[in-house]
C-alpha cells in the first residue's frame, strides 16, 4: 500500500532510538505485516487511513465528471502496483478502495501527485522513481545489536514491530549479535501504479 513509510529519513533518529528498545517490540515471524506487500508478501486487509463517519457522505461528482481531486479532499481510489519486472506488489482490486486525504502526507509523494487533479472516474498510470516512493535504502537503517536484547524466538525473516508502527526485518542472527534492517521493503524500487479515482467523499473547505 502506498502509505508513507514510518522509516523516512526525517524520522531516522526516532527510528533508531525505537529500534534500540527491542524489548518493547513484538515479533511477527514471516512476512512484514504491513498491507503493502512486495512479491513475497501475504496480503492483509487495508488500514483505515482517515476517519470514516458512521454515515458516509455521498461522493462528490460534478456534472460531466468535472469534479477533480485537490489538496484537503478525502478521496477513494483503486490502484494496482507493479515493479519494473512486471511483478505485482500490491493491488486494491479485490478489496475496498483506499481512502486518504490528498496532500496530507498519508501516502507517498508520487501517489499523492498522481491523484491530485484527477476527475472522478478518471484513471492514470504513473511510474515513480524511488525519490517519489520509499527512497533509496539507507545503510544507517541496518543496525547490529547484542543478542541479549533479542526477543525470545527471534529468527532471520522475522519482523520487529514497535508500538508506534515502526518496523524492521531481522536479516542475520549470530551467537553474540543480530542485525535488523529498518529500510522499507520497497526502498530503491521504481513503482508503477494504475490509479482510478473512485469518489471524492468530502471536499476541502
Amino acid at each position: 500500500m502506498p502509505i508513507r513509510s514510518a522509516n523516512s529519513p526525517r524520522r531516522l533518529a526516532a527510528t533508531i532510538v525505537a529500534l534500540l528498545l527491542v524489548a518493547a517490540f513484538a515479533v511477527a515471524c514471516g512476512s512484514d505485516p504491513t498491507p503493502t506487500p512486495d512479491p513475497t508478501d501475504t496480503p492483509a486487509p487495508p488500514p483505515t487511513l482517515a476517519p470514516t463517519p458512521t454515515s458516509a457522505p455521498s461522493p462528490v461528482v460534478a456534472p460531466n465528471g468535472g469534479s477533480t481531486a485537490k489538496d484537503g479532499d478525502l478521496v477513494s481510489v483503486h490502484y494496482h502496483g507493479t515493479l519494473d519486472d512486471g511483478s505485482v506488489f500490491d493491488s486494491s482490486r479485490e478489496r475496498d478502495p483506499l481512502q486518504f486525504v490528498v496532500g496530507s502526507g498519508q501516502v507517498i509523494d508520487g501517489f499523492d501527485n498522481a491523484v491530485r487533479g484527477l476527475a472522478v472516474g478518471e484513471s492514470v498510470t504513473v511510474r515513480m522513481e524511488p525519490s517519489e516512493a520509499y527512497g533509496e535504502p539507507s545503510p544507517d537503517l541496518i543496525i547490529e545489536l547484542p543478542i541479549a536484547q533479542a526477543p525470545e524466538g527471534l529468527a532471520v525473516g522475522a519482523t520487529l514491530v514497535a508500538e508506534n508502527g515502526m518496523q524492521a526485518r531481522v536479516v542475520a542472527v549470530g551467537d553474540t549479535t543480530f542485525t535488523i534492517d529498518a529500510n522499507h521493503r520497497l526502498a530503491g524500487q521504481a513503482l508503477t501504479f494504475e490509479i482510478e479515482l473512485v469518489a471524492i467523499e468530502s471536499r476541502a473547505q
